[in-house]
Order: C-alpha cells, then structure tokens, then sequence
C-alpha cells in the first residue's frame, strides 16, 4: 500500500486506498484547513443541484448511517451507502434503519449512539 508522505505539523504519513478503478481515498484536512461551514456548504451544495438542503435532523441521520456502513464494513461504504439510499428515494430515517438491520444480521458492531 502506498504512503502519503508526513507534511510537517500534520500527522504521520497516511496509506492511500486504492478504489473503484483507480480512484484513491485518504483522510485529510484538519479543522483549520476547512474553507466553509458544513451547513454552508450543503445549502449552496443543494442549491447548485436545483435541491433543497438537508434539515439538520436528515443530516443527523445521515451521519449516522455513514456511521454505521464505516463500521459495519470498510469506510468507503459511509457515503457510497448514503448516496444508494438517496438513489432508491430512502428518507434518511429509514436508510438509518435500514442500515442497522443489515449490521445486525451481518453481526457487525453498531456506533454508539444508534
């Protein structure tokens, strides 16, 4: 697996997951590296779709079935699950539910807090 070499001030090196045909995936960013407010960027996000924004609770529930699809299997699966959900028309709620059946059956350990 290949590394991302360390930037100073930052965390030691991170491995580089290779995806879907090439594409790659790393954990990045910190806080301060942000430009934008989550809520900012998902209004203006929403509005370049020609959508409404989430509400705060879909949002909610949304990150928590990121949470549970990180958990329940590899991290790539948060927000692939989430935008399958989105695909199939799923509220959130249910997706959410959805999702903690599936941990369930496969006999993965739920997040705190679902």
């Amino acid at each position: 697996m290949r590394r991302i070499p360390a930037t100073p001030g930052r965390a030691p090196t991170q491995p580089i997951v290779p995806v879907a045909r090439g594409v790659q995936e790393r954990a990045s960013g910190t806080l301060s590296s942000m430009t934008v407010p989550a809520a900012e960027w998902l209004a203006r996000f929403a509005d370049e779709l020609g959508v409404d924004a989430p509400s705060e609770e879909e949002v909610s529930h949304l990150l928590l079935l990121a949470s549970v699809a990180a958990h329940a299997s590899e991290r790539t699966a948060a927000p692939v699950s989430c935008w399958i959900a989105a695909l199939a028309g799923v509220p959130p709620t249910e997706a959410l539910a959805a999702a903690e059946r599936l941990a369930a059956e496969l006999g993965a350990a739920l997040p705190e807090g679902t």
